[in-house]
């Protein structure tokens, strides 16, 4: 039986240690109050201008997690809706938050009437605004596009995990000429999304939207450092093509960088067997 030594893979250390390093570095850089800087996404451009809407035509706006239960993507759509109920207290500008689950429920409260409270105008928060319908998919469809109907909301936004129900959000919001900005992870109910809403962020988008508008050091040193992981591997990669091209494939070279064993290949260690 083959025997691997620690040092036959010294190369992923080394790499898993370069990731480290920089996703920490950047996370304190970021938690020093250094600028980091994240690409602007289009949709989030558009979210200042629907709420500028809806303070023009006196409507409300609507917040929408879809059917998100409390996890990961649960917590990027709140800090997404966190920026945008801020940006709408300010104004002065009704909203309603809907909910499918009764834990994010909660956490939505929370984060909410803090966000009223950053904005200078915890007077205007108000528990009712922010409602549990139903945990069963299209009873839940149905109490959003009810309440879109009958309240005329004047921008609609849609982020976190949708699955069949995201059309029916959408066109509903089409209905009563509602600007609708939406994001998700959830593939499937991107080209809906695409289809029926005036702004997409899509996949990873979604995460760097609510690091950027959030601000949270952690998520944004993390966002910043795995970007420049992937500059690294993408560079890495482009090395071996071009080496792979000079030295061909069996390469010692090659053997040493990119290969298991590639040590003992080269230097002739003892990879006992």
């Amino acid at each position: 039986m083959s025997i691997q030594h620690a040092h036959d893979n010294w190369f992923v250390a080394i790499i898993i240690g370069v990731i480290a390093v920089l996703v920490l570095g950047n996370i304190l850089r970021a938690k020093s109050g250094r600028q980091l800087y994240v690409r602007r996404i289009p949709g989030l451009n558009a979210i200042d201008e629907a709420i500028g809407r809806a303070t023009e035509m006196g409507r409300p706006i609507l917040e929408i997690p879809g059917l998100t239960a409390f996890g990961v993507i649960a917590v990027q759509a709140l800090t997404i809706f966190k920026y945008i109920t801020k940006e709408s207290a300010r104004f002065a500008t009704p909203m309603r938050f809907l909910t499918a689950d009764a834990t994010v429920y909660t956490v939505a409260q929370e984060a909410i009437y803090d966000a009223y409270q950053e904005a200078g105008r915890p007077d205007l928060f108000d528990s009712d605004n922010i409602r549990f319908l139903s945990d069963r998919q299209f009873a839940f469809a149905s109490g959003v596009a009810g309440l879109i109907q009958r309240e005329k909301v004047a921008a609609n936004f849609l982020f976190g995990e949708f699955y069949a129900e995201s059309l029916i959000f959408a066109e509903t919001g089409n209905m009563v000429g509602a600007i609708q900005i939406a994001g998700t992870t959830s593939f499937t109910q991107v080209p809906f999304f695409v289809a029926a809403c005036d702004y997409t962020i899509i996949g990873d988008e979604f995460y760097a939207a609510s690091a950027y508008l959030g601000r949270e050091p952690v998520l944004l040193g993390s966002l910043v450092g795995q970007d420049a992981t992937k500059i690294m591997f993408g560079l890495l990669i482009i090395l071996g093509a071009i080496l792979a091209s000079i030295y061909g494939e069996g390469a010692e070279k090659l053997k040493f960088f990119f290969q298991p064993g590639g040590w003992d290949a080269v230097f002739g260690g003892g990879g006992g067997q």
